[in-house]
């Protein structure tokens, strides 16, 4: 499965794995442990697939339902979840994925707790940083990505052009020409 990442961020896109969560049936993107070895390369958090299993995975889904808290807060001008802070902070705290300087670049290798433990740290910035004002969740009806608005106005209403800005747009034309 190719993966997407339309949030700006790791940690953004890492809660937009699991998409349409207003929806009746929510479409989960990291249903099996191979799907989160392939997002984590695919996001380039690690060079190679750490080989997760049934436990990691677990252990993702629990922190993105946490960081999702976390921004859906900061979003709505909340405070923060006691259960949540405690769930990223203790995710943070743990070692990183490891980063070697190579002549080519950089050669990033660990497992999928170093990962989370990276996508974590991200979570944090965001959230308690001056980011946090970016956060927006996107226009789109069915869509429930949150992405940092880094836009010149600060006026971007989509978490990706090329899929639910355009969508929206092709459907006003539709409508006008109706």
């Amino acid at each position: 499965m190719r993966h997407v990442f339309p949030c700006g961020t790791r940690a953004l896109d890492f809660v937009g794995t699991l998409q349409a969560r207003r929806g009746p049936v929510p479409l989960e993107r990291l249903g099996s442990p191979g799907l989160l070895d392939a997002w984590f390369v695919q996001a380039g958090l690690l060079d190679e697939e750490p080989g997760c299993g049934a436990a990691d995975l677990s252990a993702a889904l629990a922190l993105r339902e946490a960081v999702h808290a976390l921004v859906r807060a900061r979003l709505e001008g909340r405070a923060l979840p006691a259960a949540a802070v405690v769930a990223v902070n203790r995710r943070a705290a743990t070692v990183p994925v490891q980063a070697v300087l190579r002549s080519g670049g950089v050669d990033r290798h660990g497992t999928a707790a170093q990962a989370l433990a990276d996508l974590a740290r991200e979570s944090v910035e965001i959230v308690a940083g001056e980011h946090a004002a970016l956060l927006r969740e996107c226009g789109h009806p069915d869509c429930t990505q949150i992405y940092l608005d880094r836009s010149r106005g600060r006026r971007r209403q989509w978490c990706s052009m090329l899929s639910c800005g355009n969508r929206v747009k092709a459907a006003a034309m539709r409508a006008r020409r109706r």
